[in-house]
């Protein structure tokens, strides 16, 4: 689903983000990707997002070089990506309701559809309560649930979790991490980035490690070793 063939990312002569990076996610997969900061785990996400592009080597979605997609293609492919990031974003002047319906509206969703799909996605993140609760009225969990709701209500084919629970305690956390498993056991591609070792203990899945732009580890079934 999404290989990195030989990728490096240059900004400058003392700024290398990745050198030499080959890698694959499979369809369905859930693998963490881990290492200290500046190891390139943020440039890896943004250049599958076409939000960079890389210096050398190439990035494929499926078989379609990412780099070389036309502007105008660049946001129906970011169609099939959702993300979901630390700091939540969701709008605070639109309830859960509102947000996670401006994501279907900006696809281009139906209104019959917003109507169906919204409480199936809250529902599935156990927040069907909060429908019509406003982000300053949530707690940072559950600000989460619904960021995450936001990104898998339009059925994308990859689900990106950057750091998801930095901002949360040990509970939430657990349940977030609960919930991107089921997301993945649906049969929804996880890629997640985490500094919790915890996270990564439990799950017993697929871990990726980086350090200073390289991938040194790469276990089937990992722990978090740095």
């Amino acid at each position: 689903m999404i290989y990195f063939d030989k990728v490096s990312k240059v900004y400058n002569e003392d700024s290398v983000a990745l050198r030499d990076v080959t890698f694959s996610v499979e369809p369905q997969e859930f693998v963490s990707i881990v290492g200290h900061s500046g190891a390139g785990k943020t440039t890896l996400i943004k250049l599958i997002l076409a939000e960079d592009k890389p210096t050398e080597g190439k990035v494929f979605f499926g078989s379609t070089d990412i780099h070389s997609l036309a502007k105008s293609d660049i946001h129906l492919y970011r169609r099939k990506i959702g993300v979901v990031f630390q700091d939540f974003r969701l709008l605070p002047d639109k309830n859960v309701f509102e947000n996670i319906a401006f994501s279907m509206e900006a696809a281009g969703r139906t209104d019959e559809e917003i109507e169906s799909d919204v409480p199936h996605v809250l529902e599935l993140v156990d927040l069907t309560r909060k429908i019509w609760s406003f982000p300053h009225e949530l707690s940072g969990g559950e600000k989460q649930r619904v960021a995450i709701a936001r990104a898998i209500v339009n059925q994308p084919d990859i689900i990106i979790a950057d750091e998801p629970t930095g901002n949360l305690d040990p509970i939430n956390t657990y349940d977030i991490v609960q919930i991107l498993r089921k997301i993945n056991d649906l049969g929804t591609t996880v890629i997640l980035t985490t500094h919790n070792k915890g996270i990564i203990d439990s799950l017993g899945r697929r871990v990726i490690t980086m350090e200073e732009g390289r991938i040194i580890r790469d276990d089937k079934e990992g722990r978090y070793v740095i």
